[in-house]
């Protein structure tokens, strides 16, 4: 049996939750996607996630949502991470923090596709071993899940390829997260697993990480502290999709997807729920 898997890269602010209002449910039913995956970790204000934002991401078409270093940005989600059970942190953070390791949907086809986040440990906050914790999750995923997709939310690109080659045959699909810079090393490892090192963001390109691009070069130029607002201009979802074979338990293609969307009508769209703040990072 095949099952398609679309990942979508950070969702950042209104303008990433406007054109995945607008724009994400008609691909999904012309590709026959059978489940969505989505970074939501800026979807709120920039940075952060609202359990009402959480619920809107649903309605529009996403099954499974993933957090990175911002996941506790705004702490309201907390409530939600302990009780939602398609929602995940980053699985390596402590034993202690709220959430959970994986999260599990079952498609209409019958294959259950899990995910898990890893967050990466180089230019990052401390964090426990990624390869100690997947190791740790896999033989409990290969028996509640039929397709497993790690997303390694990193800053190196070398910690997105080395995992990718290491989780090559024990996994469906390993992809990264967290730069907003998608690559163009989509391919499937000799194993047979999906493998891309980031696969971008979902919402203004037009912008710095989807932020305005003047207080950002301010920012850079001064060292100064200026307020990063979520920029509004040629709004995109960028992701993937992947094929999976049931039977043969190797991915058969991987493919960049970037939708493409007019932002005339974001002024219609509801107002965010964050306020910009000031940030040294994003």
């Amino acid at each position: 049996m095949k099952v398609k898997v679309m990942c979508i890269g950070d969702i950042v602010g209104r303008p990433g939750r406007y054109i995945l209002s607008q724009a994400l449910k008609d691909p999904v039913r012309e590709r026959s996607i059978d489940c969505v995956i989505a970074n939501a970790e800026n979807a709120a204000g920039g940075s952060g996630l609202t359990a009402q934002i959480f619920d809107k991401l649903l309605k529009y078409g996403i099954h499974l949502v993933t957090l990175g270093d911002h996941a506790y940005r705004k702490r309201e989600i907390i409530p939600t991470l302990e009780s939602a059970s398609n929602i995940v942190r980053p699985a390596n953070l402590s034993p202690g923090a709220a959430g959970r390791d994986y999260a599990i949907y079952q498609t209409a086809k019958g294959p259950r596709v899990a995910v898990v986040c890893l967050i990466g440990r180089i230019f990052m906050k401390p964090a426990d071993c990624l390869y100690a914790k997947i190791d740790s999750l896999l033989g409990k995923l290969q028996n509640e899940a039929d397709l497993v997709f790690v997303e390694v939310h990193a800053e190196a690109s070398s910690e997105k390829v080395a995992m990718g080659y290491y989780l090559d045959g024990k996994v469906a699909c390993v992809y990264g997260t967290h730069t907003h810079i998608v690559t163009a090393d989509e391919h499937i490892l000799p194993k047979g697993t999906a493998y891309i090192t980031d696969i971008g963001m979902t919402g203004s390109h037009d912008s710095v990480l989807g932020r305005k691009t003047e207080n950002v070069i301010r920012a850079f130029r001064t060292q100064m502290p200026y307020p990063f607002e979520v920029a509004t201009d040629d709004l995109r979802i960028s992701g993937i999709e992947v094929t999976f074979d049931t039977q043969t338990r190797r991915a058969e293609r991987i493919e960049r997807v970037q939708i493409c969307e007019s932002s005339q009508n974001l002024a219609s769209y509801d107002s965010d729920d964050g306020r910009p703040e000031y940030y040294a990072d994003f």
